[in-house]
């Protein structure tokens, strides 16, 4: 395996707020990645039942859906309906729509994409900035 191969695809960005998970998600995301990001997500829902979270996307090079099993998927997508209040997508391409789809009822989560270039309106949306920012 090369070097550049094992870096994750899905790092945690720090924030001022305890109870925002902010992720910035590179290049493709493997299934390994997929697993990473549930992770971190139920880290932060076993902290603080209620929790905002922030994507940034850079450099999409598409999902290894293939590698995540069905039952991952639907509990990461029922624990997310339980714990995130707003989800901020900053960055190409806008999965917003593809998510709300993916839920049979209205999305309890109030999700919202914002331009790369805006991704500062997104955190001040979220009333939250970048650690050290």
């Amino acid at each position: 395996m090369k070097f550049l191969e094992e870096i994750p695809a899905v790092r945690k960005i720090g924030a001022d707020r305890a109870d925002l998970l902010a992720v910035e998600i590179v290049g493709h995301v493997t299934a390994a990645d997929a697993e990473n990001l549930f992770g971190l997500l139920e880290a932060a829902y076993a902290l603080h039942p209620k929790i905002d979270v922030l994507v940034r996307i850079v450099d999409h090079g598409g999902v290894d859906w293939r590698g995540i099993s069905r039952p991952t998927l639907e509990q990461g997508k029922a624990r997310a309906a339980q714990h995130v209040v707003r989800c901020a997508a900053v960055g190409e391409p806008d999965w917003t729509r593809d998510a709300r789809g993916r839920f049979e009822t209205a999305l309890p989560v109030d999700l919202r994409h914002f331009d790369a270039g805006d991704e500062e309106a997104a955190w001040r949306w979220l009333d939250a900035r970048p650690a050290g920012g």
